[in-house]
């Protein structure tokens, strides 16, 4: 073979070589490592499918999401400490959670300050909202959307129809001072128990009730427990998509934009979904033997009234808490 035949042929072989190792390696999008409580078929999981889809195709390729469902990264108190040391970047959590590291959030669980979701959202999208950002922020959790459970309903082993009856009654609560003292001056006994041991703790009779949205009493299984579901809507449970402040933080003026934007556009997308939920799993429960008690809303009102005047001071004031509940 002669020298020229062999350039000839090695010439595409050396070219190949050479535009192969030119070409750059695709490098890897930042890892946005997603906590979820719950498993990948409720909203708060589609939620971050939903977000990093967003996400995605405004900047694509320039993170990696990694989606962890099932509580498997611990609960919501787990999570948010998580997110505040950097093992883990975002999640989202009720705000009643939250109160560890923001006490003043406990304003939002205050009984029957809100009239429906509509009041929700228009207090959360306005200046009170934008103080709150500002508090969560100080504290490590950069909010990137406002999102709504659903209300708050007594769910018993023993019918509850009127707030005589939790009287001498044990009841699991969330792990807040507000929701603690709030049934304690009804005259329960109000223990503070993870949502991972509320069944248990329910099943075994370690407290007799709780308090609880239409979702999580179907999503988890509660209904097997307390069959008895009292409509009592006394308390918004409200919460928020967020990531840590140190991790946004080191990203650049665009990518906080997008965030910002997907987190707004997947929370309005979470409260759809949750809203459209809490119909279909009160009614799930009740194919599972819950029985629903239409309760005298008004005697419920007019219990937990005086509530708002001895704790208003521990959250804000009563001027906040009036300023919230007249939100037109």
């Amino acid at each position: 073979m002669t020298g020229s035949r062999l350039t000839f042929l090695l010439t595409p072989l050396f070219l190949a070589l050479f535009l192969g190792l030119a070409t750059p390696a695709i490098a890897a999008g930042k890892p946005v490592t997603v906590a979820v409580i719950y498993g990948p078929e409720k909203p708060q999981a589609k939620l971050w499918y939903h977000f990093r889809d967003l996400i995605s195709a405004r900047m694509p390729g320039a993170f990696d999401f990694r989606i962890v469902t099932g509580g498997a990264l611990g609960g919501e108190k787990e999570t948010a400490e998580g997110v505040r040391l950097g093992s883990i970047n975002a999640a989202e959590s009720t705000l009643a959670n939250l109160t560890t590291w923001v006490p003043d959030g406990a304003v939002f669980d205050m009984p029957f300050m809100f009239r429906d979701a509509g009041h929700v959202d228009r207090v959360m999208d306005g200046p009170v909202g934008d103080e709150f950002r500002q508090k969560y922020a100080e504290q490590g959790f950069v909010v990137l959307g406002w999102i709504t459970y659903g209300a708050r309903n007594v769910i018993s082993r023993e019918p509850i129809r009127s707030p005589a009856d939790v009287k001498g009654r044990k009841m699991r609560v969330l792990q807040s001072a507000l929701h603690v003292e709030l049934w304690r001056s009804l005259g329960a006994n109000p223990t503070a128990v993870p949502i991972t041991e509320a069944y248990n703790a329910l099943e075994t009779g370690v407290v007799d009730y709780m308090d609880m949205t239409k979702s999580g009493y179907q999503a988890l299984k509660l209904y097997e427990v307390v069959p008895n579901f009292t409509e009592t809507s006394h308390i918004w449970a409200l919460g928020a998509i967020y990531v840590g402040r140190d991790w946004f933080n080191g990203l650049t003026g665009d990518e906080q934009a997008a965030f910002h934007e997907a987190g707004r556009q997947s929370a309005a997308y979470f409260n759809q979904l949750a809203a459209a939920e809490q119909d279909e799993s009160l009614k799930a429960a009740i194919d599972k033997g819950a029985t629903v008690i239409e309760p005298d809303a008004a005697a419920w009102r007019a219990a937990m009234a005086p509530f708002w005047e001895s704790y208003a001071p521990k959250v804000g004031g009563l001027d906040l808490v009036t300023r919230i509940a007249e939100t037109k």
